[in-house]
């Protein structure tokens, strides 16, 4: 029987989801193919449009290996499982004379805990455990949503939260769930035999194609113990979220809240002269964090790090006596032993770490109006950590809309560990793409993204080979769409209303009858800019925050006339094809704050190894973001519209190219006569269609 051809197998596969094929959906699964085949690495730029889940998909399935698939969004692991994957499968099995398997796997505290439904959760008091379902009111949510829960446990197959619909308030999971630390374990568990973690495991096991999340992902290569099941091809989707997600998975955080429950449920388990040492040490700590300002801590403070040294050895004195001493008293006492130490080994982990002061973490303070003060702490780079653990003993495949920064995909790479492009002699290939404005040289390059050489001290010669493929868009992006700079305003400052932005902004939205979305830098200048035009425009302006982001997005798609304001979350999550969104608009170049800690820090170890920390951590992580809410414009092939920025600099800094040059290649104007006439006729077009 002859290898069914991946041409054959794409064309099912899309015929199967009622795709069209796409010269570079064939592209990019033609050189997925050739990586697995190969054993290498490939970054693959995608645009919107291209069909990229099956462009990976179909040549992983026809490879007959074990393939994760690592996602950033609830929406694309939906997607994959309850979509692509069940139908890709079907048009494959006849082709491929078998049927692969595949499952969904998260993290524990994802999936509900039947001994904590059943037995309780342990509590800070005195008595044990808290039976939350006793104790709520069945009138309040709260209580609604755990009596809605428990009925839940007899109906689900998955126990999986994303698949309890409506959802519920992370109050009420929290006395359902446990986190990995919590677990009592399968062995040892009343419940163990019914897990839904256990299941969902044990599925992934027997999987072809196993889809995971970014964060599960990270704790795979952070934790060292495996938590996914072998498998020889990784694909990162989404990949331009990737370090941030491990970034996130490796910072540790304190707070006065946390460390104060931490004791409370160790003490009542422990002997009195470990309890009494560890609250002392919690009460210095806590005095010195109503003292916290806002800010990096360069270097730590005597009095700080004398309350963490306090801290972290009363803290190892009661891990010992947890694992050393019993009561029989305490109902249930594995499972309130078990989320003790849990609590207790956080806080003595992030303490130490802080009070260690490497040159590789960056520590500061945080300080909420709400929750109070916090410390963090946080690796100055992950690429390192995702050099050594991601692209070891597998073949990766990374893919995105938005890899390619400033014209090429070695600004990314660098944040991955990953050298400069290379050919298969391991040395720096042809630049193909146009060089990123202050880069460092070859040699600078190959070491890690914050200018440090590899932690492992490994060689360029022994560094990961990777092929970078931007495989385009369906769409015509010049024909589609416009980039407007309003090269006129006045350079946006740190503080101040910018009164000329705001009247430019309602003139462009009253030209394009509503239909905007307004990406903003900050929730301050999103709110500033919805009351200065629900006072001028007769059009609903809807802001985020005012209702839940699913429901703002359903009310934009749903009236041409809506216009929809917010900050992070719509810059890479609105999907809104059509008429109804024919305006983007950002207020400004979204640089990180000054003040950002871990930006600031990664910013000065670039310069600090003679590079451009500029380019390479502030002008980098506004090109990403404005390639996403570019992206937010053309949806489809029939869209058409004007992504404006609102920011002088776009048009008149050196750096201005770079980050144009990471946005999808529209039409390019700073006339702002022609962008109205265009904004207009745009918006007389869509009426007539209707």
């Amino acid at each position: 029987m002859t290898k069914p051809s991946l041409p054959d197998l794409l064309h099912a596969a899309v015929t199967a989801v009622g795709g069209t094929e796409r010269p570079g959906q064939v592209t990019m699964a033609e050189s997925v193919a050739e990586a697995i085949d190969g054993g290498s690495h490939l970054l693959v730029q995608a645009g919107t449009g291209t069909g990229k889940s099956l462009g990976y998909l179909v040549p992983a399935l026809a490879h007959g290996e074990r393939v994760v698939v690592a996602t950033a969004t609830l929406a694309l692991q939906r997607q994959l499982v309850e979509r692509d994957l069940p139908r890709t499968v079907e048009a494959l099995q006849p082709l491929l004379r078998r049927r692969p398997q595949f499952a969904m796997l998260k993290g524990r505290s994802n999936y509900l805990c039947l001994h904590r439904l059943h037995e309780g959760a342990p509590q800070d008091e005195e008595d044990g455990l808290f039976d939350v379902f006793e104790s709520a009111a069945p009138t309040s949510k709260l209580g609604q949503d755990l009596l809605r829960m428990r009925d839940w446990a007899d109906e689900t197959e998955t126990g999986d939260r994303d698949a309890l619909t409506p959802g519920v308030s992370d109050r009420a999971w929290a006395q359902v769930s446990v986190s990995s630390r919590e677990c009592l374990g399968a062995s040892k568990c009343a419940y163990g035999a019914e897990c839904f973690a256990e299941a969902a495991r044990e599925r992934a096991k027997l999987a072809d194609v196993v889809v995971t999340n970014h964060a599960l992902l990270a704790i795979d290569a952070i934790e060292g113990a495996p938590v996914l099941p072998s498998h020889e091809v990784l694909v990162v989707d989404e990949a331009h979220e990737l370090v941030s997600r491990v970034t996130g998975a490796a910072t540790g955080e304190l707070t006065p809240g946390s460390v104060n429950r931490a004791v409370r449920g160790a003490a009542k388990l422990v002997n009195e002269k470990a309890g009494d040492a560890l609250q002392t040490a919690a009460e210095s700590f806590e005095r010195i964090m109503e003292l916290a300002l806002p800010g990096r801590l360069e270097e730590i403070p005597e009095d700080l790090a004398y309350a963490l040294m306090s801290l972290r050895d009363a803290a190892r004195t009661v891990i010992t006596a947890l694992g050393n001493t019993r009561d029989q008293s305490v109902q249930d006492e594995d499972a309130v032993r078990k989320q003790a130490l849990a609590s207790i080994e956080n806080v003595h982990a992030v303490a130490e770490r802080v009070v260690a002061a490497s040159e590789y973490d960056v520590v500061w303070y945080e300080r909420h109006d709400r929750f109070g003060a916090s410390l963090r702490v946080a690796p100055l780079s992950v690429s390192g950590l995702l050099r050594e653990k991601l692209f070891a003993d597998r073949s990766v495949v990374l893919t995105s809309a938005t890899l390619k920064l400033g014209g090429d995909f070695n600004g990314v790479a660098a944040s991955l560990g990953l050298p400069p492009e290379s050919v298969p002699n391991g040395l720096p290939g042809p630049r193909s793409h146009v060089e990123r404005p202050g880069a460092a040289s070859s040699d600078e390059a190959q070491t890690d993204s914050d200018g440090r050489e590899p932690a492992d001290g490994s060689e360029q010669d022994t560094s990961p080979l990777w092929k970078g493929l931007d495989v385009g868009s369906p769409f015509d992006y010049r024909k589609q769409g416009i980039l407007y700079v309003a090269r006129h305003l006045a350079q946006p400052g740190r503080e101040g209303s910018r009164t000329d932005m705001l009247d430019e902004l309602a003139e462009l939205v009253e030209a394009a009858g509503g239909r905007t979305l307004g990406l903003f830098s900050s929730m301050r200048g999103a709110q500033a800019a919805a009351e200065s035009l629900r006072g001028r425009l007769d059009m609903p302006i809807l802001l985020q925050g005012e209702e839940t982001l699913g429901e703002l997005i359903r009310s934009f798609s749903c009236d041409a006339r809506t216009c929809l304001f917010g900050t992070l979350s719509l810059w890479q999550g609105v999907d809104v094809p059509g008429a109804n969104c024919q305006l983007v608009v950002m207020d400004r170049i979204p640089f990180p704050r000054p003040d950002d800690p871990l930006m600031s820090a990664r910013q000065k170890s670039v310069e600090d190894g003679g590079g451009n920390g500029f380019m390479a951590v502030a002008a980098t992580h506004a090109a990403l973001l404005m390639a996403q809410g570019a992206g937010r414009l053309v949806r489809a092939s029939g869209d058409r519209g004007v992504v404006a920025v609102l920011d002088p600099r776009l048009a008149t800094a050196r750096y201005g190219s770079f980050l144009k040059a990471s946005m999808p290649d529209f039409w390019y104007t700073t006339d702002r006569n022609q962008v109205r006439r265009s904004l207009a006729a745009i918006d007389a077009a869509a009426l007539a269609a209707q």
